[in-house]
Parts: structure tokens; C-alpha cells; sequence
């Protein structure tokens, strides 16, 4: 049985779907979500096979959902759209299919059928990356009761720890909802540790330490580490002996 994620922020669209997923007894909806923050947290941490997947939200499209995702570890992708265009649009950068609402039930059935005749012949999943952005332009962030968009430039640090990734502009912090490797692979952040990514342009001072590491200080006075593994690789971004 197929393990699948819905993201919609229409209640009714959400529950007429997983209606409809229910009734064709192959189907296992393990979470159903009604933006792209949660849905992005659901997804990196139940691994779904599918995401049935609203294109049109608020804040964060299900586009800009797709550019957030490891591509590395992508679940198959059926967007759910009212909008012809989209459904095109989608189609023709190989998302894996696309269901128009109000979805027709012979319709679902095609593509389920699709997916698991997919799975059962243990293919790759489809590359998304023509309709992914090479680099974010906005990171998603939690806040209380809201959705905060942080521009990448203005984070200086970047740190995780068992609760989750962290995100320092001067004063502020904030809580991403990305992991480290996709904010490393899509923004000018850079690896200085195996917990720490630093913005290269915030960076005031890296001081030597006497056990071959070091320690970065940034222009607003914060620290971060860098270990002997990732000083090599720092030097030699900027041609330091």
C-alpha cells in the first residue's frame, strides 16, 4: 500500500481526496496538511512514497514547496490543481501527474495505477530539478501562529542542533524549516562545521586555534566554530595560505 502525503489548504479539497484515496483501498494518507510548512516537516520526517499536492497556496506555492525538498530523497509528486495551466505547466517539466479538481475518480485511478506499476518496478523517481530553483530567494522560517520569509543574505550563522535548525541575523534567530544540506546546496551559505554554515560575506575575523581548528567572528559579533576538516576548504575559498 501506498504511503501518501496531502497538502491543500482547502479543508473540503483535503477531505474529498483522502475520500477518495480511502475507498480505493490502496492508499495508506499518513498525514494531511494545509500549507507548505507543514507539509515540508510531514514529508522530511514520515517519507511518504507520494504527495498529492495543491499548487495554488498562500505564502508558499506548491512549486516553491518542491524547490525546498531534497532531491536526493524526492517522493513521486501528483499535483492536485484547479488552474489548466498549471496542470500543463506541471506535465510538461515531469512531475510524475496531476490531477485537475474536482477530481474524477476513473482519473485517480489512472494515476494510481501509474504510481504503482512505478514503485513495483523499483525506478528512480522523476527528476524535478527543471521546476526547482537552483537557489532559494526566500527561507522559510516558524514563528508563533505565522510563517516569517528570511531573506538568505542577511544570515550570518546558521546552526542545528536536537532542536532544529537555527538561523542568526545580528540580534535576531529564527527557526528554519529547512535542513542545513538543502540551505548549503541553495543559498551562499558554506559549510564550516559539521553543525554551522556561515555567510562568507559576514565573516569579520577567523581566528587559529592551537588544535588546528578555528573560530569564525562575524560582523555582528557572533561565533561560530569551524573544525580542522572544513578550515582547508575555507582558506582556500578565500586564497589564504
Amino acid at each position: 500500500m501506498l504511503k501518501a502525503i496531502i497538502i491543500d489548504d482547502e479543508l473540503y479539497a483535503r477531505e474529498e481526496l483522502n475520500n477518495l484515496l480511502l475507498e480505493s483501498a490502496e492508499v495508506d494518507v499518513i498525514a494531511q496538511c494545509n500549507n507548505a510548512i507543514e507539509g515540508l516537516k510531514a514529508i522530511n520526517s514520515l517519507k511518504p512514497d507520494v504527495v498529492f499536492l495543491d499548487i495554488h497556496m498562500p505564502q508558499i506555492s506548491g512549486l516553491d514547496l518542491l524547490a525546498m525538498l531534497d532531491p536526493e530523497n524526492m517522493p513521486l509528486v501528483v499535483f492536485v490543481t484547479a488552474y489548466d495551466e498549471y496542470a500543463v505547466k506541471a506535465f510538461e517539466d515531469n512531475a510524475f501527474d496531476y490531477l485537475l479538481k474536482p477530481i474524477e475518480t476513473h482519473r485517480l485511478h489512472k494515476t494510481l495505477n501509474r504510481l504503482k506499476n512505478h514503485i513495483e518496478k523499483q525506478q528512480q523517481p522523476l527528476s524535478y530539478l527543471p521546476i526547482t530553483a537552483n537557489y532559494l530567494e526566500l527561507i522559510p522560517c516558524s514563528g508563533f501562529n505565522r510563517i516569517i520569509l528570511l531573506e538568505p543574505e542577511k544570515i550570518e550563522i546558521a546552526m542545528s542542533d536536537h532542536i532544529g535548525v537555527h538561523l542568526l541575523a545580528g540580534e535576531e534567530k529564527f527557526t528554519a524549516s529547512l535542513s542545513l544540506k538543502i540551505l548549503e546546496e541553495k543559498t551562499e551559505l558554506i559549510r564550516c562545521h559539521r553543525q554551522f554554515l556561515v555567510n562568507p560575506l559576514c565573516i569579520r575575523e577567523i581566528k587559529l586555534l592551537e588544535n588546528g581548528a578555528a573560530k569564525i567572528i562575524t560582523r555582528s559579533d557572533l561565533h561560530a566554530p569551524v573544525s580542522r576538516r572544513h578550515l582547508k576548504l575555507i582558506k582556500d575559498r578565500f586564497g589564504l595560505l
